[in-house]
């Protein structure tokens, strides 16, 4: 199933929203931290399955992904 755009633009703005609470920064961070890593494309790719998921393991997933990217194991 084919989802509309602004769905997808909705979920990333919540996912950007939860990651800065979580981390205790500004947005403008939040972005760029997760702009830096292709988080951003990530949860627009597998929107479908991460958008049923918590809030508090979405964190934990991007969390995940960064350090996957970042060369280390969580």
């Amino acid at each position: 199933m084919k989802e509309k755009p602004s769905n997808i633009s909705y979920f990333i703005s919540f996912c950007i929203e939860q990651y800065k609470n979580a981390k205790q920064i500004s947005g403008a961070e939040a972005m760029q931290h997760l702009d830096k890593y292709g988080v951003l494309e990530y949860l627009q790719e597998h929107f479908e399955v991460l958008h049923t998921q918590s809030a508090t393991w979405l964190v934990e997933e991007i969390d995940e992904f960064i350090a996957v990217r970042q060369g280390g194991v969580k």
